[in-house]
């Protein structure tokens, strides 16, 4: 699923193409919104919301889109061919006279009033990459659920909106914390928070995304996708696993916790992702169940340096990319 600097750089190339743009045409191939018409209004602006972006348009109308796994949108000059996937994959087409957006695969579509946003988007909790970030906030939702692992608490959207799982990924690895440590036992979890945040935003603007301060191919990143591999610090194998996600029963006392049920994606157990660790260098429990076959870090799924009742207390001096700059240094400064 494309994280929040995905999004942030295809909402950031849809202003500038569209903004202050009249729609000459648009075409929704969705069944819900097959009728609905846009032409003669003019594009406001384009703007990412975690992992959701939002078109405005004149007249108080706003265009909810959500990639998921596979959506994306395109952007094309009159006249040149469509090269996103097959036309019947194509979702909606809004045209202006300059360019034409063409949005691919997207699994979720709203028209609603600009004034009724928060019906989509009022559940997430602060954006990691907008300007209404808000570290005490997080916090103050993250630490409500001590018992909670802390790898599916950062991807939980409703605590801090746009982190995804390579960036939680790697911040568990530079904190020195396995992804599976409740978030009670993560000493300084703050500093957990601002080094995920601290590698999404260096990313920003950046197609290809890396962790370590290197664009060599095979060195982007710590341990995202280098399950079996040696450890860049210590030499032992990467470990793989899947991590369950869902979120908690419904509790009215949770800081950030919509209204209603939560719904769970899935089978028993809610939806999971693939999750990369080393055992040696984070400290705190493995997969619950895993075993002898399946590669466990030690007995009871504990890795070999758990120890403590905080774990993260020593994270090692790996290279991790200064905001703004591209260039590595120490993880303490990020």
């Amino acid at each position: 699923m494309p994280e929040g600097d995905t999004v942030a750089r295809a909402a950031g190339r849809m202003q500038t193409a569209l903004a202050g743009r009249v729609v000459t045409g648009s075409d929704f191939r969705v069944p819900r919104w097959a009728t609905a018409d846009l032409a003669g209004r003019t594009v406001l602006e384009v703007v990412p919301r975690g992992k959701h972006l939002l078109t405005r348009f004149s007249g108080g109308l706003t265009l909810h889109t959500h990639f998921r796994l596979e959506g994306s949108w395109h952007l094309y000059r009159p006249g040149e061919p469509w090269t996103g996937g097959p036309h019947w994959q194509i979702r909606v087409v809004l045209t202006t006279a300059e360019r034409v957006a063409v949005g691919y695969r997207l699994p979720v579509i709203d028209l609603l009033p600009t004034s009724e946003e928060a019906n989509v988007v009022g559940h997430l909790g602060p954006d990691v990459l907008g300007p209404d970030w808000d570290l005490e906030r997080v916090l103050v939702a993250l630490t409500a659920e001590p018992d909670r692992p802390v790898g599916a608490a950062l991807l939980d959207q409703r605590i801090l909106a746009g982190l995804g799982n390579i960036y939680r990924t790697e911040a568990c690895f530079l904190h020195g914390v396995t992804p599976w440590t409740p978030v009670g036992s993560v000493e300084d979890p703050g500093r957990l928070v601002e080094r995920a945040r601290a590698l999404i935003r260096a990313n920003i603007d950046r197609p290809e995304r890396s962790t370590t301060g290197s664009s060599r191919r095979g060195e982007t990143h710590w341990v995202y996708g280098r399950g079996a591999r040696p450890c860049r610090r210590c030499g032992t194998p990467i470990r793989r696993a899947e991590q369950s996600v869902a979120p908690p029963p419904p509790d009215p006392n949770h800081p950030n916790h919509p209204a209603g049920p939560v719904k769970r994606a899935g089978p028993a157990g809610g939806p999971t992702r693939v999750t990369y660790w080393c055992p040696s260098c984070q400290r705190g429990p493995g997969p619950p169940d895993a075993g002898p076959a399946s590669g466990a870090p030690g007995p009871g799924g504990t890795s070999r340096r758990a120890t403590g009742a905080a774990v993260g207390r020593r994270p090692f001096r790996a290279a991790a990319i200064r905001p703004g700059t591209g260039r590595s240094g120490g993880p303490g400064r990020g």
